[in-house]
């Protein structure tokens, strides 16, 4: 038996109204009520859900279990504090803060208040994912080896003049928090912690609206021992071309492919062969200029409600979402600019 779960939101932008979308969508789940401070998102609001301009005044008048953090980067540490503190359960968006220290005292609040952060990293939800992930956990593949990432993204200037937050450096943070953290992660979901991380980054088409990187290439050492190259731009001409993941195994190689991790574009396993796997029609759609990773956010919804009425294991926890900021930090600091 499901106990309906009401939700509110934070930040009313592109990932906000999914966020919307999915809970309206689902029959156990309410959208009671949206924040956000430009007033002209109003408008896009489901009749019946409360509008409001403060967090605060939000918090302190809505009756929900729920707050979703669907704002820009530097906001995520805040708000899920705010929400925590106020008794709500809180699903961050990636990436789930803008360091190591900021995810610690999150998971502090939610430790003292007895909520849980849910961390976003809706990529593990893709079919080719979790079918090398199967692989990983049964040793199908034996000891790996070797990991390649590519990411190979077009971010414009359309993009960039859409929010005045992206592309600075202290409220974006840089290509690794935002436009590529879901591959960061699966990097992580796949193969586990690094130990060591050597780079080269440079902004080469963006000088004129960003304060960060637009490409960057590195050599990380993983606990286990393998070698991954991570490679990734957001120059890519005029479209998304890859999003892909390679390993490279004792039994066998595995690339999970497409432009968004959705596709197993080739594979040689011992003694296994995975079925055909091409999903087309989920990748995150921001009107046509530009895509993101997958739409996986109905099954982040689902999640929330699995746990809370079924006490179902979380998808990505708040310490697990640390990690992926531990290895951006190791990322980053590991590299010079070329």
């Amino acid at each position: 038996m499901y106990n309906k779960i009401r939700f509110c939101i934070v930040g009313f932008g592109n990932i906000g109204r999914r966020h919307a979308g999915h809970i309206i969508e689902n029959e156990h789940a309410e959208l009671v009520a949206v924040c956000d401070i430009n007033s002209a998102v109003q408008s896009k609001v489901a009749s019946g859900v409360e509008f409001y301009h403060s967090l605060p005044e939000m918090l302190s008048n809505v009756k929900a279990d729920v707050l979703c953090v669907c704002t820009p980067n530097y906001m995520h540490e805040k708000h899920t504090i705010e929400g925590l503190e106020a008794g709500f359960h809180t699903v961050v968006e990636k990436p789930m803060a803008m360091s190591v220290q900021e995810c610690t005292n999150m998971i502090a609040a939610a430790e003292k208040t007895g909520k849980t952060i849910f961390a976003v990293k809706q990529n593990r939800y893709n079919p080719p994912v979790q079918a090398v992930k199967k692989l990983v956990q049964n040793n199908d593949l034996g000891q790996i080896y070797m990991l390649q990432i590519n990411c190979f993204w077009n971010r414009g200037a359309a993009y960039y003049a859409e929010s005045d937050w992206r592309g600075k450096k202290a409220k974006d943070g840089g290509c690794l928090y935002t436009q590529f953290s879901h591959f960061v992660d699966i990097m992580f979901y796949l193969n586990g912690p690094i130990t060591s991380a050597y780079g080269i980054v440079n902004n080469f088409a963006h000088q004129q609206n960003t304060e960060v990187e637009d490409t960057g290439s590195f050599v990380l050492k993983a606990a286990n021992g393998a070698i991954i190259n991570f490679c990734f731009t957001t120059n890519s001409y005029k479209k998304n071309m890859e999003g892909s993941i390679t390993l490279f195994g004792e039994k066998g190689t595995v690339k999970i492919g497409g432009q968004y991790l959705n596709t197993i574009e080739y594979q040689n396993i011992s003694d296994i062969t995975l079925p055909e796997i091409n999903i087309t029609s989920k990748a995150n759609d921001y009107g046509g200029v530009y895509q993101g990773s997958m739409s996986n956010h109905d099954k982040v919804i689902q999640n929330v409600l699995d746990v809370l009425n079924k006490n179902h294991p979380i998808m990505t926890s708040a310490e697990e979402g640390r990690e992926i900021l531990r290895i951006i930090e190791q990322m980053y600091d590991g590299a010079v600019q070329g």
